[in-house]
């Protein structure tokens, strides 16, 4: 019997093609996998299939590239490290300067964008001096002066991306102040452990019965240690959510800006939050200017099925939110040279080292 059949139809809009079960797998958790010995079975259970379909479905995914892996998505420098880069590469060097990027373990994405910076990637190291050095090497390379936009306010909490066609249509509730509060705090100090585990989830969870028990396996410990340490940590706000990461791409979200907003300093964290409540907004971030070359210090994300879609989106929200007295511009993908997970590797022997 097809274990699949059983799946209701879905509640809301589903643009991406997937059949139902896919979609309730890549849309429903993105966030709060379950932290218990077969979470598989418990996908299954809740969504009335069997463990091995749930487990099969999963591995088309990730061979379509659908998802790139089931694991933690991190809070920013908390484990080393990270910012957002951008250098100008001559049109005829964007290929090569963009492999010289991908290198680089510390890069963990570059993307093509339309704009005279047109190579934008993200570097993550144990320190703040590496990914510096990182950063010059690069400069020189391209022959560019280097944006080095590490992130200074965050707005909207990274929770995933709601795949429904009808998602779009409400705002976005206010966060929760008690981990809005929590995360302002200073990052809390890491154990050897953590560290660890960190590096050990790179490439996510395996695609196993008892995936949780084939990591403890690795870091010579026990599953529940591993359970409660991923709970410990979510619990913190060091892990920001836990579940399938998603490629939009490949779901049919083609379109993906860059929008980038010159807000006056005194008012960008008024404005930051206004548009982290929007639903067309993926990510919102504060990140420094860097003047002459730079002069926005607000950032955010917004993906569509394609260009006009997003332009819309932006328009609409420029006008309902009483923001088009603010100088915006979306910068669109052209290329994606890299997608991974952040490399915690190296981090996590700098973390040994601090624990020490």
């Amino acid at each position: 019997m097809n274990m699949t059949a059983l799946i209701k139809p879905l509640p809301f809009g589903n643009p991406t093609g997937l059949a139902p079960l896919d979609f309730a797998l890549v849309n429903d958790w993105q966030r709060g996998f379950p932290l218990v010995s077969r979470p598989y079975l418990e996908l299954a259970r809740r969504l009335g299939t069997a463990e091995t379909e749930v487990i099969e479905r999963l591995q088309a995914l990730a061979a379509a590239g659908t998802i790139s892996r089931i694991g933690a998505v991190f809070r920013p420098h908390t484990l080393g490290w990270s910012t957002l880069a951008a250098v100008s590469a001559p049109e005829n060097r964007i290929e090569a300067m963009a492999q010289i990027i991908n290198g680089y373990t510390e890069v963990n994405h570059n993307y093509e964008r339309e704009h005279a910076f047109n190579l934008w990637f993200v570097a993550t190291a144990p320190s703040h001096e590496r990914v510096a050095q990182v950063l010059a090497e690069i400069g020189r390379a391209a022959e560019s002066p280097v944006l080095d936009l590490p992130m200074r306010e965050d707005f909207h909490i990274d929770l995933g991306f709601d795949l429904r066609a009808d998602a779009k249509q409400a705002s976005r509730p206010h966060h929760d102040p008690t981990r809005r509060q929590m995360e302002s705090a200073a990052p809390p100090r890491l154990e050897r452990a953590d560290h660890a585990l960190a590096a050990a989830l790179e490439g996510g969870i395996t695609l196993s019965p008892r995936p949780y028990a084939v990591l403890a396996a690795r870091l010579g410990t026990g599953e529940d240690a591993i359970l409660a340490r991923l709970a410990r940590l979510l619990k913190l706000g060091v892990i920001r959510r836990f579940g399938v990461v998603v490629r939009h791409r490949e779901l049919g979200y083609a379109a993906n800006a860059m929008v980038v907003w010159d807000v006056p300093d005194d008012e960008v964290s008024a404005v930051g939050r206004l548009l982290a409540r929007q639903q067309a907004v993926t990510l919102c971030y504060r990140r420094p200017r860097q003047l002459p070359d730079w002069r926005y210090n607000l950032f955010s994300m917004v993906h569509g099925q394609d260009r006009q879609a997003v332009l819309t989106e932006v328009a609409c929200m420029r006008q309902a939110l009483n923001l088009e007295h603010f100088a915006c511009q979306p910068l669109f993908s052209r290329r994606r040279f890299k997608q991974c997970g952040a490399r915690y590797s190296g981090l996590a022997t700098a973390g040994l080292a601090q624990a020490a």
